[in-house]
């Protein structure tokens, strides 16, 4: 093959493989009902599905900081026993179907679940079907991203630095604070950041652990699935709204966070 057909043919499988992804978008943006745009997203059921995804996957980021952040530190250190185990869990929220994390959760939560049983015996709380349900699927299928992102971020750190800092007598503490965690910050960022994204669009999960009830736990995703039964144009705007924060998203990390990106 000469020099010239091969990069026709690299161009073309690039091509094709742009046109893959941009054909759905192009398809939103021609199809989307611009002249009643603004009805649809300031109607009251929308604006409730946005402030309480963007609460609730608020909640979920922070509950995923608290949790991600020691545990991607601990994965990207020396090899100790359980940490295998500890990364196939956290792979499997990724490569399960998110209806599968749904059931999980709510086997684990429920009312007859592992921890949801002793605490509706014994607290009388119920956690399927709240906002904190919302939060914990969202919590447990966004945890990877940022683990992932932190690890990532924690081995690309010299470790020259932490043996200097070691020598000039600063504690474990002191170390991971003011020495560590200055160096992993872009990559915490970026990590917070696609965590909140994969929260806010969180559905499979959220609709068999929380359900669809209005006011309650019905997001923006699910506001989503239940309008295109009824008012195709109303899914469409509301779609509109997702790409819209994803596009931000995506300027944020490319910008800011990785800024040798094109």
């Amino acid at each position: 093959m000469s020099p010239y057909a091969a990069r026709l043919g690299y161009g073309a499988a690039v091509a094709l493989a742009v046109a893959f992804l941009a054909l759905p978008v192009l398809g939103l943006l021609a199809r989307a009902p611009w002249a009643r745009l603004g009805e649809h997203l300031l109607a009251a059921e929308t604006l409730q599905a946005l402030r309480l995804s963007l609460l609730t996957s608020a909640g979920a980021t922070l509950l995923d900081l608290c949790l991600g952040l020691p545990l991607a530190v601990w994965l990207a250190g020396p090899r100790t026993t359980g940490r295998a185990l500890a990364r196939a869990l956290l792979l499997l929220p990724m490569v399960l179907p998110p209806v599968v994390g749904g059931v999980a959760l709510l086997l684990a939560y429920g009312r007859r679940g592992l921890v949801g049983g002793p605490l509706h015996e014994v607290f009388g709380v119920g956690i399927p079907f709240t906002w904190a349900a919302v939060v914990l699927a969202q919590a447990y299928m966004a945890l990877p991203f940022l683990v992932f992102a932190v690890e990532a971020g924690v081995r690309a750190v010299d470790p020259r630095l932490l043996e200097a800092a070691d020598t000039l007598g600063a504690g474990p503490a002191f170390r991971f604070r003011r020495v560590t965690l200055p160096l992993v910050a872009p990559a915490l960022l970026a990590g917070l950041i696609t965590c909140w994204a994969r929260a806010l669009g969180e559905f499979g999960a959220t609709i068999t652990f929380a359900g669809s009830l209005a006011g309650e736990t019905r997001t923006l995703p699910l506001a989503v699935y239940l309008a295109l039964e009824t008012d195709p144009d109303a899914a469409m705007a509301l779609s509109l709204v997702l790409v819209g924060l994803a596009l931000v998203l995506l300027v944020l990390l490319r910008r800011r966070w990785l800024p040798g990106v094109a």
